[in-house]
């Protein structure tokens, strides 16, 4: 039965790591990846000597970490929330209603938004007319976009992650809070002392792998959102979408193997970093 999944490991991540050396290399088509000329560390200077590198790393990294704190508050809230109605008939409604937009493809989410912020006919700037209020440009004025990326990432994966909350709710004792009931407990102080003590391992154990994947953009998320508007790169361009940018201009494949490799290897570090600190403070929430 653990077959396909491991055959899925090997070809689309182990075997891969042979182009590891392509981030070393000046790859050429004609000579293949083993007779390209090794270039060293200059695959990896095109990205830290752009005049962007640093506003790249903060909005890869700053947006990311704005994405794994509200979703993770959010869904773990509305998680506590499913489980005050656990019996309900609606449960189950409910969580089709969360989980449906994780299966929108970025490109229909961006079309859907357009409706709303679109700056002539946009449901938002009509409101706003009615009013009496002043229309907003939404796609050249910057500042608005980490709100909007951040509500945008937060929908969409809301229900995906809500599942996974209420799931390890569920598979909690009903006598710890049966217990809790006996000593007088009401609401708040059971879920407080009861349910979010025995949540946190799956908490940690998640906010874990995100901060694994910190500089991994949602590529979907960067590009077809923001419709690739110049005026927008200040808040919107990360990595991912940098590269690609700069890859279907240069044709470069040691740039792209590259960057891969410097954000393997940070998501590395930092999920070793933070199994570490988990271990310190809750060593049987740790991944290893």
């Amino acid at each position: 039965m653990s077959l396909p999944a491991i055959l899925l490991f090997l070809l689309f991540n182990y075997l891969p790591m042979g182009g590891i050396i392509l981030a070393f290399k000046d790859f050429r088509y004609d000579l293949g990846i083993l007779a390209s000329d090794w270039v060293g560390w200059s695959n990896f200077e095109f990205f830290f000597t752009s005049q962007d590198a640093w506003l790249i790393l903060r909005n890869t990294i700053g947006l990311n970490l704005i994405f794994l704190a509200v979703g993770l508050t959010l869904s773990v809230f509305v998680a506590l929330l499913l489980n005050e109605l656990r019996g309900n008939r609606l449960v189950k409604t409910y969580q089709t209603i969360m989980f449906f937009p994780y299966f929108l493809s970025w490109v229909v989410v961006s079309y859907a938004f357009y409706a709303f912020l679109s700056t002539r006919s946009g449901i938002l700037n009509q409101l706003f007319h009615v009013l009496g209020l002043e229309s907003v440009s939404w796609y050249t004025e910057a500042h608005y976009w980490p709100f909007i990326l951040t509500f945008a990432a937060v929908w969409k994966g809301l229900g995906y992650w809500t599942v996974i909350f209420y799931a390890a709710l569920i598979a909690i004792d009903q006598d710890y809070y049966e217990a809790a009931a006996i000593d007088g407990a009401g609401k708040l102080r059971v879920v407080l002392s009861v349910t979010l003590p025995m949540l946190l391992p799956i908490i940690l154990v998640m906010a874990l792998l995100q901060v694994g994947r910190i500089l991994n953009a949602d590529f979907g998320l960067f590009w077809f959102l923001p419709m690739q508007v110049g005026m927008l790169y200040e808040t919107t361009q990360v990595i991912d979408t940098y590269v690609y940018r700069a890859l279907s201009v240069t044709g470069d494949v040691g740039i792209g193997a590259a960057t891969s490799l410097f954000q393997s290897t940070v998501g590395l570090l930092l999920i070793w970093g933070a199994n570490l600190l988990v271990r310190r403070v809750h060593r049987e929430s740790a991944l290893f």
